[in-house]
């Protein structure tokens, strides 16, 4: 009996990429699976099935199939057409159902005996807003975990080595099979490491690691923003079984200002004004991040009119922590409107009323009681 096109087999097309091939395979062979499927001829489509995507998922056999078609790859197979020498029973389940909900993901395949990287760590550091626009030197103190200097991270105690468990033959993994399908669990002798601490070390208690408190000093570079991170690299918890260490991420908390705002690279100021300097303009000072400034204020200016001073905003940070320059400053002006006129005050300013063809009436300021009287609509 001829064999049938191994395209044909797979339902896919001669152009089909290892996705789709992959794809197509393990939806057929879960279909046909002979321990999950009723069908009569379930444990040959299987074997079908299976001869197919092992010709196709190999990009030279497949080159070769579509040259000399199934006379090309006849020595390929093996038992039943599906060659499985050197393979894991386990990872051709896996390849079947991983990812599928049977709760039998790769992961648990790997061994847990070998190096593990040590935790990441976390530190929040609160700056001053100045500290964050020219940056600073900071010292911080951390609790992390270390190896053990005392075993060296084993958790023996010197002159002791630990045992490889005789439950899991020092895998951490204890495996039941039933059938094709198998179970894998930690092993509950050992905890899934592989060993078995008989003399702990006494300065870690057979942990392997001691809790210590390290100063550093962080360089925090001119422009960084509130949420930040500042990563430092090998400076989180001690891995284990010679693992290496994790990484410590310094997240940024940036304190407000009482006078500016920070959008981005742009320091943003509210200036407040009187009448006369909006009316006739003037030389003021600025309160800006350098220091003050002077600066001459046009005739006229409105409330909510800005201006803008070049280069004494934020520093830009790169992603390598240099600065490309600095970001502009601009400042809003609010025309404030004087109250507790002295005589002086109020003759000058119905004389410059009358200049402005405006027939001013002078309003009594209302007194504390006239407003009492107010509120309550007396």
């Amino acid at each position: 009996m001829s064999k049938r096109d191994y395209y044909e087999v797979l339902g896919v097309q001669r152009n089909a990429s290892a996705t789709e091939i992959k794809k197509s395979y393990r939806q057929l062979a879960r279909k046909y699976h002979p321990d999950v499927s009723d069908a009569p001829n379930a444990e040959e489509k299987f074997k079908e099935i299976n001869e197919a995507y092992e010709v196709l998922s190999d990009e030279e056999k497949r080159a070769t199939y579509d040259r000399f078609g199934h006379a090309g790859v006849s020595g390929n197979a093996g038992f039943g057409g599906f060659s499985t020498a050197g393979r894991d029973p386990f990872e051709i389940f896996e390849e079947v159902f991983g990812g599928f909900g049977f709760g039998f993901g790769g992961g648990s395949r790997r061994s847990r005996t070998g190096p593990r990287r040590g935790s990441d760590l976390r530190y929040d550091l609160t700056l001053e807003f100045e500290e964050a626009i020219f940056g600073v030197d900071k010292e911080i103190e951390i609790p992390r975990q270390e190896t053990c200097p005392h075993c060296n991270g084993n958790g023996a105690e010197p002159g002791t080595e630990p045992l490889r468990c005789p439950d899991c033959n020092g895998t951490g993994e204890v495996r039941r099979q039933a059938g094709f399908f198998i179970n894998i669990s930690t092993c509950p002798r050992c905890n899934g490491n592989g060993e078995i601490i008989t003399t702990p070390c006494h300065r870690c208690n057979g942990k392997g690691k001691t809790l210590e408190y390290r100063r550093m000093n962080v360089k925090i570079p001119a422009g960084v923003d509130d949420g930040n991170q500042i990563r430092l690299a090998g400076e989180g918890e001690g891995g284990s079984r010679g693992g290496p260490p994790g990484n410590l991420y310094v997240v940024i908390r940036v304190k407000p200002h009482r006078h500016f705002r920070r959008v981005e690279n742009t320091i943003h100021l509210e200036l407040i004004i009187n009448i006369a300097q909006a009316a006739l303009g003037d030389e003021i000072e600025i309160p800006t991040l350098d220091g003050t400034k002077k600066h001459t204020i046009p005739a006229g200016i409105q409330t909510g009119d800005t201006i803008t001073l070049r280069g004494l905003g934020v520093p830009k940070l790169r992603r390598d922590g240099s600065n490309a320059g600095r970001g502009d400053m601009v400042v809003t002006f609010q025309v404030r409107t004087p109250t507790n006129l002295t005589k002086q005050q109020r003759d000058l300013l119905l004389a410059l009323g009358k200049t402005l063809d405006s027939e001013v009436v002078p309003q009594r300021e209302k007194s504390f009681f006239d407003r009492v009287k107010d509120a309550f609509g007396m």
